[in-house]
This record gives structure tokens, sequence and C-alpha cells, in this order.
């Protein structure tokens, strides 16, 4: 893997203790803006919401706006809405994806079944909109419906590359920047709005999170590949099983001998998982890992270059070690 740009030695419960209490208030506001008179509604939104997950949208945007040195409440609300919006996204997708097992626990759609999955989205996208126009800001509200619907396109991208194993890097990076990073970029950005900074500073922020978006995702993908299936929480091969072309299998794809480039085109084609231990030996053997880990390193360092403007603090190095962490996780 190629070197990070700074390799200071925050870990993330440190990171997460400098915004512990913004934390606790944001895990207050979903859970009460989670109540409904409609039970079903309340089972999954609070199973969902209290699955294990790292709140690492949420802290993106509570550290940045510290590092900005704002000092009022709106960032809470904001941070609530990502949390609020990513909960509503892995809803859908593990209808969509078919999956079983998320951060170690059965998905809600294994539980409670597709439709009530896609309808508990749903009123969680609600949920969401209510709580931006709260904070009366059209320059918000701009940035969350712009996000949402990238979102919706990276989605439906995604679908279409679905058993395409034509499906370029090129292509495979416009999914993951729409479906994934654009939520972290919003997070960050959203954090300059609220601050009131200059445009270059928003600028800054927000190619920050989409930077670290794209290469949380990279590694997502390789670890598919190479990680502990307990520590992942989810079962190993599963983009395979989905047919999704993510970046090791189309790298490799260019690699392999003729051969080999068959058995992968066909394992996307088929979405099997049956051939994962094949599979994962060809990509192993043509680097594919390495490279993928390596194009991780690569938008790392272009998040923390982003941050050469904002102003030295314990937040900003905490920004930075966000980075650097997002690459070397095992989970």
């Amino acid at each position: 893997m190629n070197s990070i740009a700074s390799s200071p030695a925050l870990g993330f419960a440190d990171i997460r203790r400098l915004v512990e209490a913004e934390i606790a208030a944001v895990d207050r506001l979903i859970l009460h803006e989670l109540s409904s008179d409609v039970v079903l509604i309340n089972q999954i939104g609070h199973y969902i919401v209290n699955s294990g997950g790292k709140r690492l949208r949420p802290m993106l945007l509570l550290l940045a706006a510290k590092a900005l040195n704002y000092g009022d409440q709106q960032h809470i609300t904001l941070a609530a809405v990502i949390e609020f919006i990513h909960t509503a996204t892995l809803l859908h997708d593990d209808v969509v994806d078919e999956s079983t097992l998320r951060r170690g626990q059965n998905t809600a759609n294994t539980l409670w079944g597709n439709s009530a999955s896609v309808l508990v989205g749903d009123y969680l996208y609600s949920r969401s909109f209510e709580l931006m126009v709260s904070v009366q800001n059209l320059r918000i509200m701009e940035i969350l419906s712009r996000t949402t619907t990238a979102i919706a396109e990276g989605e439906v991208l995604q679908l279409l590359n679905c058993n395409n194993p034509a499906t370029s890097e090129q292509r495979y990076l416009e999914v993951i920047s729409r479906k994934t990073a654009i939520l972290f970029s919003a997070a960050a950005q959203l954090s300059a709005v609220l601050a009131g900074a200059a445009e270059p500073m928003e600028a800054a922020l927000r190619d920050y999170g989409l930077h670290l978006g794209i290469a949380f995702q990279l590694i997502d993908d390789a670890l598919d590949y190479q990680a502990d299936p307990d520590e992942l929480g989810k079962n190993l091969g599963d983009d395979l099983a989905e047919g999704k072309p993510t970046l090791p299998l189309i790298y490799a794809i260019e690699r392999s001998t003729e051969s080999q480039s068959t058995i992968l085109r066909n394992a996307i084609e088929n979405g099997s998982r049956e051939a994962f231990r094949e599979v994962y030996e060809i990509v192993e053997s043509t680097d594919a890992i390495a490279y993928t880990s390596g194009r991780a390193v690569q938008e790392a360092n272009k998040a923390i270059e982003a941050l050469s403007s904002l102003p030295a603090s314990e937040f900003k190095e905490a920004l930075v070690n966000l980075a650097r962490l997002s690459v070397e996780r095992r989970y």
C-alpha cells in the first residue's frame, strides 16, 4: 500500500471522544425523532439505528463544525439528518441486494420483510427532510436535496452495472462517488455552511468528504475479499453473490489470463457465491486487492490535502486521522 500523507497516532475512540457530548446529543435527537404511533416504524427504526454503526458521517460533520469554531446547536440537527439519510439508504440497499447480514446482525428485511423495510426507509427520508427544514437555511436544503438525488442516481447506476463484467473503473468510481461518497461530502460541506465560512473553505471541506468517502468504499470493496467475516459483520463474497463488478474484479479481469478472465466474467454474470474461492485466488494473483487499497490511499491523501487551508486544531488533526483510519481498517 502506498504511504499515507500523514500518520498521527489518534485512534477512532480518541477521535470520538472529541465530540462525545455532541454524539450523545445526536443519538438523543435521533431516538426522539424516531418516535411514531406506528409501532412497526419504532421497531425497525430503533433496530437499525441501534445496530452498532460508528456514526462516522455525523461525526465528520461535528468535527468539521468544531474545527471552524461553530458555536450554535444546528450541527446536532444536521448530524441527525445525515444519519437518517444514511440509515434509509441501508434499509433500501439491503432489500435491493437481498442481504441477510449487516454489522453482524440480521438485516431488517430478513426480520420484517422487504415491504416493511422499504416503507420505513421512506419514513426516515421524510423525517430527515422535516428536520432539515427546521434549520431554515435554503442553502442547506439545496445541498441535501441534491445529495439525496445523487444517492438515488448512484443506486440506479449500480443496478445497471450488476452482472455486467464490462463495467469500467471509471463507471465504477462514478457509482461510488454518487452512492456513497456524496453523503460524506455533504456532511463536511454543511459544517462550513453553518459556520458561515467562505466559499473556498466550503469547497475544500466538500472535496475532503468526497475523497474520504471514495477511499472508505474502496476499502469496503477490498475487504469483501480478505476480511475476517466476524470483524466485517457481513458475509465475505456478498458483492460477488450480488453480481457487483467492484474494483478488485474490474482490475483482475484486465490483468488476468483469458481463462481466468472467463471465470471472473461468468461469476459476475451469474452472481454466484459458489465461485468465491476460485475468484479470490485470481483476484489475489493479479494484485487486484493491493491495487484497490493503493487507490484508496491516493484518495485519502487527496482528502488530507484538501484540509490544508483549515486552521490547525485538534479537530483538524482528527479529520486527518479519519482519512488515515479509513484505509487502515479491517472492518
